[in-house]
């Protein structure tokens, strides 16, 4: 069995800090440069405080109050003929201020022209569902509550999507352990088999980068692959890595490593 190290209370603090990492901002331009965003943005402020608009790689991006979100999409929608709702999530700032920032990604097919609405909220508010605008948003809004715990209001099914029902957490919150918590390193045994079992069976192993040579159970001998349950003596000679099934592909030059190249410049 894998030793095992408690992961208790492991989200209340954030260990893994580089995940707090802000890239550098791609350069913003004025509205005022396109026309067609220009006439926009004026019909969206005719109604609705505007907070913040400017153009980002090509698309135009307009903060808002979070009570306006389904105006200014109903809006958007009837008026400016942006009628995809092509994403919408949530971006984690915890740390910096105990905030979300919520995103609405829209398309105009017939002006080709994308908008990114945009507004915060305290952690612990609710949004307001968009779901009877865009069905897009149904399990676009389930999937922002599995994920990041933010709840919208009057969703059909305000349920979890991706996770079990009886999940505890939110795994794309920025303190969430890579490697699951102490809930999740327990999950499947004490579902399936009972807590009971924990001692025989141990934790479930979540590290997707973990790579063990001598593991004849779970296949991760790169390069020294092995049938199953044979006896590891350490001693086995590494395996050529082969791309294709034995004999080749018609008409598909046979591939392995030895004859392969590697390209360390991504722009050759």
């Amino acid at each position: 069995m894998r030793a095992y190290k408690a992961k208790d209370d492991v989200q209340a603090k954030a260990y893994y800090t580089d995940r707090f990492y802000v890239a550098p901002q791609v350069p913003k331009t004025s509205v005022e440069e396109d026309a067609v965003f220009s006439s926009d943005l004026a019909a969206i402020k005719a109604k609705f405080e505007v907070k913040d608009a400017y153009i980002q790689v090509e698309q135009m991006v307009v903060y808002i109050n979070a009570h306006d979100i389904y105006g200014v999409l109903e809006l958007m929608r009837d008026e400016l003929a942006y009628t995809q709702l092509s994403e919408m999530s949530a971006i984690d700032w915890l740390a910096k201020d105990n905030t979300f920032e919520i995103f609405y990604q829209m398309l105009s097919m017939t002006k080709r022209k994308r908008i990114r609405i945009k507004y915060f909220i305290e952690n612990g508010q609710a949004v307001d569902s968009v779901e009877k605008l865009f069905r897009s948003a149904d399990w676009a809004e389930r999937e922002m509550f599995d994920m990041f715990g933010i709840e919208a209001n009057n969703h059909p099914f305000m349920k979890r999507i991706l996770m079990p029902y009886d999940w505890e957490g939110f795994p794309l919150l920025k303190t969430y352990p890579l490697e699951g918590d102490e809930f999740a390193a327990w999950y499947e045994v004490d579902k399936i088999y009972g807590k009971e079992a924990r001692d025989i069976i141990g934790p479930e192993l979540r590290d997707t980068a973990r790579v063990d040579r001598y593991d004849s159970e779970r296949f991760a001998r790169l390069g020294h692959e092995v049938p199953k349950g044979t006896k590891i003596t350490g001693d086995e000679p590494a395996v050529t890595q082969s791309y294709q099934e034995e004999g080749g592909v018609f008409m598909v030059t046979k591939l392995d490593k030895e004859s392969s190249k590697v390209i360390d410049d991504p722009q050759r």
